[in-house]
């Protein structure tokens, strides 16, 4: 690991479950602190310890990111602790699962004030302290969803598609003064995390993620590496992400027809139960039970390990290297042949 990677200082939004929770633990391997946000003080908890085992400085702060004044004061006592931010990343997210005719306004409005403002909020606070300093990577944890809207989820898609558009804004801005501050976003496939098992839902079955479902070290990892590598202005991860922004934009109404017909049933399950199953809507899901979630749901036993695709977003000029001197060999082996 390189001195420089491990004395960094990492501040992870949602880090008490899910992504967020991944994400932190694999800084707690690289970085020298890993500042926590959250608003569950269960899963902050475990997740400070979790850090600290690993021989990292954590410092867990019940934070509601929707709130700027409480994600300024954060980022403040973050600087004062542990010292200048290098790494800051959006996780911190909330969503209601039924179609949007029964979706209140102001659960509408809290959606986006979580999924979008926070991620303004804590962009924001980063920034306000890496621009004078010049430097500093923020990572925007995305969807494929910032691209293609699905259904039952209608605010977290009008959400994620709005950060889209903050993201491109910004990079523009960014790059037209010259910064060395950069900013990226990572475009994720579905996740097994406990999201599904405290969403507010008025499905009649459990909620799940449109398969395929990868696990959340997946994702924490191409979050890590966009950190490390913020030059490019996104990345895709999972071979899923990929064939829908792509289908998205060659076909976007067969894709509409294609989710009207499919995407209701496959985004529940009708194996899982769970009636005693928290929203985190309004409230931490685990502020009542004193549980920690952690950062896998329940769909461990059908989730991928490993991206064979992220490996070769990571790799693609040596896999174009590979590809172009396998072409060369099969042209040559084809001239030889006719000869």
């Amino acid at each position: 690991m390189r001195a420089a990677a491990r004395s960094r200082v990492v501040v992870v939004t949602g880090a008490s479950g899910g992504v967020g929770r991944a994400v932190a633990r694999a800084y707690a391997r690289r970085a020298r602190a890993v500042a926590l946000l959250a608003r569950g003080s269960a899963g902050l908890k475990a997740a400070a310890e979790e850090v600290r085992a690993a021989g990292c400085e954590p410092l867990p702060l019940e934070v509601d990111v929707a709130d700027d004044g409480q994600v300024t004061d954060a980022t403040e006592q973050v600087e004062r602790l542990l010292g200048p931010i290098d790494v800051w990343v959006n996780a911190a997210f909330t969503s209601v699962f039924a179609p949007f005719s029964e979706v209140g306004p102001k659960e509408f409005r809290r959606v986006v004030e979580v999924d979008l403002l926070g991620f303004v909020h804590g962009t924001k606070a980063a920034l306000e302290r890496m621009r004078p300093r010049d430097r500093g990577a923020i990572v925007q944890v995305g969807s494929a969803l910032a691209y293609r809207g699905v259904p039952l989820q209608s605010a977290y898609c009008a959400s994620k598609h709005a950060i889209q558009g903050f993201h491109e804004s910004l990079r523009c801005e960014l790059l037209h003064e010259g910064s060395g501050v950069r900013t990226t976003m990572v475009q994720l496939p579905a996740v097994n995390t406990p999201q599904f098992s405290w969403v507010l839902s008025r499905l009649p079955k459990h909620p799940q993620p449109l398969p395929p479902i990868f696990q959340p070290e997946v994702a924490a990892r191409a979050v890590v590496y966009a950190a490390e590598h913020p030059h490019r202005r996104e990345y895709w991860c999972g071979g899923s992400t990929v064939a829908t922004l792509i289908a998205n934009a060659l076909a976007p109404g067969l894709l509409d027809r294609y989710l009207a017909r499919n995407g209701v049933a496959a985004q529940q399950n009708e194996e899982v139960s769970d009636p005693d199953r928290a929203a985190n809507l309004w409230a931490p899901a685990d502020g009542s039970s004193g549980h920690d979630y952690g950062a896998h749901g329940v769909f461990d036993e059908s989730s991928e390990v490993r991206s064979g695709q992220w490996w070769a977003s990571r790799h693609h000029g040596t896999l174009a290297t590979v590809l172009g001197a396998a072409g060369a060999v099969g042209l040559l082996v084809s001239r030889a042949r006719r000869r």
